[in-house]
């Protein structure tokens, strides 16, 4: 990422699946923890419209780490027809104070970019810049960086194709 140590990550993949199945996972904020990585908590801070949301989500890091938490703004955008649609998240901390115990995450940003090449399956460009706050060197950080999103896109597929 600019102007930080901590590595970018992007995840392109092509999954079978709907957009409409994709939203319904995406919505399901009390479900996160069934499929995002290491998530050991998440919960509807505010709900705008069916596609523009905030919530909290905690993840859980193994000892001696204590566990981060974040507060995520969605907004799920589709054009008219629709042929593309763009999800964004960043962090808006700012909503709810820091929980005892845990460290908050005051960088997150993740953009998603889906097409569907057939009528059943998602073409997915996803992006994620995150700052897991605290004392985790940089190197520590950046060589786990690509286990969290495999595992949770790998959650995601087998969602998708089971919904």
């Amino acid at each position: 990422m600019d102007g930080s140590n901590f590595k970018a990550v992007k995840v392109e993949c092509t999954l079978t699946g709907t957009y409409s199945k994709l939203i319904a996972i995406l919505c399901n904020i009390n479900h996160f923890s069934e499929w995002i990585y290491n998530t050991k908590t998440s919960q509807l801070v505010h709900q705008y419209t069916p596609y523009d949301f905030t919530y909290y989500s905690e993840t859980h890091l193994p000892w001696p780490l204590s566990n981060r938490d974040v507060v995520i703004h969605v907004r799920i955008k589709t054009d008219s027809l629709p042929n593309f649609l763009s999800i964004a998240g960043t962090c808006e901390n700012n909503l709810i104070p820091v929980n005892s115990g845990k460290v908050r995450v005051n960088h997150y940003k993740a953009n998603w970019k889906v097409m569907m090449p057939t009528d059943q399956t998602i073409h997915i460009t996803y992006m994620l810049e995150v700052d897991p706050g605290g004392s985790i060197p940089s190197w520590i950080a950046n060589s786990f960086a690509d286990k969290g999103p495999y595992g949770t896109f790998s959650n995601l597929a087998d969602l998708l194709k089971n919904q």
